[in-house]
């Protein structure tokens, strides 16, 4: 763990995985809630976690720097699914990737349960670990110059759902009408870090109760 200073009165702590950053992000949000650390943003990212607000930085980047990375968290609280429809532009490719059927990838990767590590990208984008490893695949060659919203993307780790039409290079694999921001409500994140999440698969003929929401 590599804790730096950032300002007069925030930390980046630095760590060697993404499964780390998660860990670690968990446990400073317990020490916040229970009164053991006073911190104004904890924001995680890929590999790090900002620590904003503090009085007192320098003590506790000792502290920090000393100490283990914590275990991965429990995985608790409610679930948000999201009702998505298979039938992504790159469906073929993952699925080649994959060595399965076309129709076998709404299938696998709405087994999994995923967490949002952190967010960024666009308002309300998350990137949702918990697809395993051997699903990985690399993101395009050519970026895409509009990706709709609502749009269903893998790339190496991560999972993410388009908040909105933007540039884009991830698989896309499904859609869905789920709205993951707007600003009229509170919060106007779906996601936020820490969240589990589920993806529910449906079709044409497959009713479905609405675009996400707490299970």
């Amino acid at each position: 763990m590599r804790v730096l200073p950032v300002g007069d009165d925030a930390l980046l702590v630095e760590v060697s995985s993404g499964a780390e950053a998660e860990a670690l992000h968990a446990e400073l949000l317990r020490r916040r809630r229970e009164g053991s650390l006073a911190a104004r943003e904890i924001v995680p990212a890929a590999r790090t976690v900002l620590l904003d607000g503090l009085a007192d930085p320098a003590r506790l980047a000792s502290e920090l720097a000393a100490a283990e990375v914590p275990a991965a968290p429990p995985r608790e609280g409610p679930v948000v699914e999201l009702p998505v429809r298979y039938d992504g532009p790159d469906l073929a490719e993952v699925a080649r990737r994959w060595g399965v059927a076309e129709e076998e990838v709404g299938r696998i990767h709405a087994e999994a349960e995923y967490r949002v590590a952190f967010c960024g990208f666009a308002p309300g984008f998350g990137y949702l670990t918990g697809l395993p490893e051997s699903r990985h695949v690399p993101r395009r060659d050519t970026p895409r110059t509009a990706v709709p919203a609502g749009a269903v993307g893998v790339a190496g780790p991560y999972t993410g759902v388009y908040p909105r039409s933007s540039p884009g290079g991830w698989q896309l694999i499904g859609r869905t009408d789920a709205v993951l921001w707007d600003h009229t409500r509170v919060p106007a994140a779906l996601l936020s870090p820490g969240t589990r999440v589920r993806f529910v698969p449906y079709g044409p003929e497959i009713p479905h109760d609405g675009p996400g929401g707490p299970a």
